[in-house]
């Protein structure tokens, strides 16, 4: 019954998208690191990837839809049986509480929905168990995650990737694979990490400096950071003065961060100390 008319099942709270078309699937499957590491999926949908990725690996599926797990269940009842799949029903994001989403090493596998597939893969990266991280996301998206220093899609998503390993981008899906059409390309996204990062502060001081792309790097610091420490620093490591953000290379956001931290943290306190005040006062007053 729920494949008789996927367009009008389709829950658009959750931005779904079933992606329908063989040859896209086991394209997917081929990119996978080669190796004996369970997958974990995230939106297994209606099971089509899934059903392919039971067949090569051990699998452990988070899917929110109610109405999908019920469908998951009875698909796959044989492989829930004899342990090749467990089906997590609910959020990922409240089974990550934890600091891995999983109790071994494995490869993350998903097609994710636009809307929460930043925050995902950023999980991801400062999950010390999970080594790679392929997901189907809107083709921008993607770029931002894979670009080079110099491209003008460099962004903090490219440092803090390049920070945790490489990405590439395997192949695009044209929105004609899936039911319903999205609106965009997609692009399906392989991260290899060689190490994870879970650094809260250096993930703001990024946005600092990317906070508006196009002007001066040394401009965007001035906001947060004084002229005194940031002229210096510099002419330190040999910076430019018109040097933009996308045109730095991800060591040197580390360099910068490095020698701008404690003042940046501190900062940072002393602004939520002062959020805080305000807010005691307006409840006295």
């Amino acid at each position: 019954m729920i494949k008789d008319n996927l367009a009008d099942f389709a829950n658009k709270r959750y931005g779904q998208n079933f992606l329908k078309n063989d040859y896209y699937i086991n394209k997917i499957i081929q990119s996978i690191p080669n190796d004996s590491l369970v997958i974990a999926e995230i939106g297994p949908g209606l099971g089509d990837l899934t059903k392919e990725l039971v067949r090569v690996r051990n699998v452990e599926a988070f899917e929110v839809d109610k109405r999908l797990c019920q469908h998951l269940q009875t698909e796959f009842s044989d492989a829930i049986d004899n342990g090749s799949l467990k089906l997590n029903c609910g959020d990922v994001l409240k089974h990550w509480e934890d600091k891995s989403l999983l109790s071994e090493e494995y490869h993350l596998v998903a097609n994710l929905p636009y809307y929460i597939a930043t925050n995902i893969i950023l999980k991801a990266f400062k999950d010390p168990l999970c080594k790679s991280i392929l997901v189907m996301v809107q083709k921008e998206v993607a770029v931002k995650f894979s670009a080079e220093s110099k491209q003008k899609e460099f962004s903090s998503l490219s440092v803090l990737t390049q920070s945790v390993g490489k990405a590439s981008i395997c192949f695009d899906v044209p929105a004609e694979a899936f039911v319903p059409q999205p609106n965009v390309t997609s692009s399906v996204l392989l991260i290899e990490k060689d190490h994870s990062e879970d650094d809260e502060n250096f993930e703001a001081f990024l946005r600092v400096a990317f906070q508006q792309p196009r002007k001066k790097l040394s401009k965007n610091l001035l906001v947060t950071f004084s002229k005194d420490k940031i002229e210096p620093l510099f002419e330190k490591l040999g910076l430019i003065p018109n040097l933009r953000p996308h045109e730095a290379q991800t060591t040197i956001y580390h360099h910068l961060y490095r020698e701008l931290k404690k003042d940046f943290i501190d900062g940072k306190q002393r602004t939520e100390q002062s959020r805080r005040k305000q807010r005691r006062d307006k409840t006295t007053k």
